[in-house]
């Protein structure tokens, strides 16, 4: 756990892997004519589509070969997705480092799901699932089965890709293999003491270099939320598309936002759900999502209590922080035993907070935790495996991947005072994940990263954007309602508020929502004010 956000077992998780678990009345022009008529299919591109910056039009005018996706597949469940042989795959060529364009390049792996009417086609839905470091292609391809019927599926090509660094895409960031991880994910060291500190400094400044080692300076230094907006924008000229129609959920708000930034002539519609702040601060930010967690996990004592059986016993609501840290307690000493595998205080911990990020994981937590008090940690592991995207291959990258954009986009936190008062914070407003340790000043991998930041952008408001729908949820424990009101004021965008507890909704079995974000993204439609929506 060393390089997430945290270094001790108090974890902040600023990612949103849950995210891939989830999708106007205008036209497009063809590359080389005037307006489709309304209605009108939208043709495949021969040369490059809108503007290319000077040195990229070999990359904007790459014919894509489509083909089958099995050759894609990377994990158990892409193996399972990637048969379906309504799916199509390639690979797009874009610059590694775009200030030279002439040098290395990288592949990014796309899938397609072609639109059920081709006569009907309004261009490609690009769909983002967050992380950073989660797989577009296999999320796509699970959100396809999700809008199967429906207008998006009739009109709309819906297209995912896997980022630079990230699943199918080369090169592909891995710092460990998998007895690595295994090992590192047991490697638990709660000592705040200045010997604790040192420890763990010294094990983040370890892997920092291993990445440099293993990755490479090169690849690692050009892995940023602002490059893979750039990818985006050959992507979009590759498919067709005059302008660009998006659904991020989580980080990929982020990506969103720097893509409006950098493109904004070039959009044509943007749906961002669980909308992320691309300029928080490490105190605020940590402070923000403990709270947010601290809600969920309140939420879902209050459903446990209600239920027949409930890993609280009789205990009363008011000691659920108390209770939780105690069945937790013995794994501080020694790992739970799981088959060939054991369960560390650390998984436990994740386990519960990957649960905490939809209501639709409860159960499977109450089960996990009333497991655990009878010495069964099966549940738990699995659930932090979910975290970590390990299956029977071995580990995704994607932790590696996540680490790695977050230390080129943000700046490094340097000063061991910051570090202390934002955990202090953090167990302030989670006090469910306190330890019962004294706040750690141990800074993380991001201190120790081996290229300096490349920056994310982050102006205070967007001019020439079309209108965007932004949809905040309430009770998201990971990307807080509030901010969601605020990136839809910087993108002057419209406002859907969903009342539940989960993190993000769109496409997720909510009809207000889900018609909400249909109307715009084919038809433009817009609410005309901000709207809520409940379950």
């Amino acid at each position: 756990m060393s390089r997430l956000l945290r270094s001790t077992a108090v974890l902040a998780v600023v990612c949103a892997l849950s995210g891939c678990t989830a999708e106007t009345g205008g036209q497009l022009p063809d590359n080389d004519a005037g307006p489709v008529p309304n209605g009108g299919p939208v043709p495949y591109p021969h040369s490059a589509v809108g503007d290319v910056p000077p040195g990229l039009d070999r990359f904007y005018s790459q014919r894509l070969s489509w083909g089958g996706c099995r050759p894609f597949a990377t994990t158990d469940r892409d193996h399972q997705l990637f048969e379906d042989l309504a799916f199509q795959c390639a690979k797009l060529e874009v610059p590694l480092d775009y200030a030279n364009p002439q040098g290395r390049t990288a592949q990014l792996g796309l899938l397609r799901r072609p639109a059920d009417n081709p006569q009907e086609r309004l261009g490609s839905l690009l769909v983002n699932p967050g992380g950073p470091g989660v797989s577009g292609m296999a999320a796509v391809a699970a959100f396809a089965k999700a809008v199967n019927g429906t207008d998006l599926g009739r009109r709309f090509d819906l297209v995912g890709f896997d980022p630079r660094g990230v699943g199918a895409s080369q090169p592909k960031i891995v710092c460990r293999n998998t007895q690595e991880e295994d090992a590192e994910r047991l490697n638990i060291n709660l000592d705040t003491s200045p010997a604790g500190v040192a420890k763990t400094e010294n094990d983040n400044r370890a892997y920092a270099a291993l990445c440099a080692q293993r990755v490479g300076k090169d690849v690692l230094a050009n892995a940023g939320t602002r490059d893979v907006a750039r990818d985006m924008d050959v992507m979009r000229s590759a498919l067709g598309d005059a302008k660009l129609t998006y659904l991020g959920y989580s980080y990929g708000t982020r990506v969103a936002t720097s893509y409006a930034e950098q493109f904004p002539g070039n959009v044509r519609a943007m749906v961002l759900d669980g909308a992320l702040d691309p300029n928080g601060n490490l105190v605020e930010s940590l402070a923000s999502q403990g709270a947010g967690f601290q809600q969920s996990f309140e939420a879902f004592v209050d459903w446990c209590r209600a239920q027949t059986q409930c890993w609280l016993g009789n205990s009363p609501r008011y000691l659920a922080n108390q209770d939780f840290q105690h069945l937790l307690l013995p794994l501080q000493a020694a790992a739970l035993p799981v088959g060939t595998r054991k369960l560390s205080y650390t998984d436990a911990t994740i386990g519960t907070i990957q649960a905490l990020y939809t209501d639709q994981l409860w159960p499977r937590l109450n089960q996990g935790l009333i497991g655990l008090a009878k010495g069964d940690g099966a549940t738990l592991l699995a659930l932090a495996d979910i975290y970590y995207q390990r299956d029977t291959h071995g580990y995704s990258g994607s932790q590696d991947a996540f680490t790695a954009v977050r230390c080129v986009d943000d700046p490094p936190v340097r000063d061991p005072a910051v570090v202390r008062e934002a955990d202090r914070r953090y167990r302030e407003a989670a006090p469910f994940l306190d330890d019962g340790h004294s706040p750690s000043a141990a800074r993380d991998a991001c201190a120790f990263w081996p290229v300096p930041p490349t920056g994310s952008l982050g102006a205070d408001q967007l001019d020439g954007l079309p209108p965007v729908l932004v949809v905040s949820t309430t009770g998201d424990p990971a990307a807080p309602y509030q901010t969601g009101t605020e990136v839809a004021r910087r993108l002057r965008g419209k406002l859907l508020s969903y009342e539940g507890n989960r993190h993000t909704v769109v496409f997720q079995g909510v009809p207000c929502v889900d018609e909400t974000v249909t109307d715009y993204l084919v038809r433009l439609a817009l609410p005309k004010r901000s709207t809520l929506c409940v379950t």
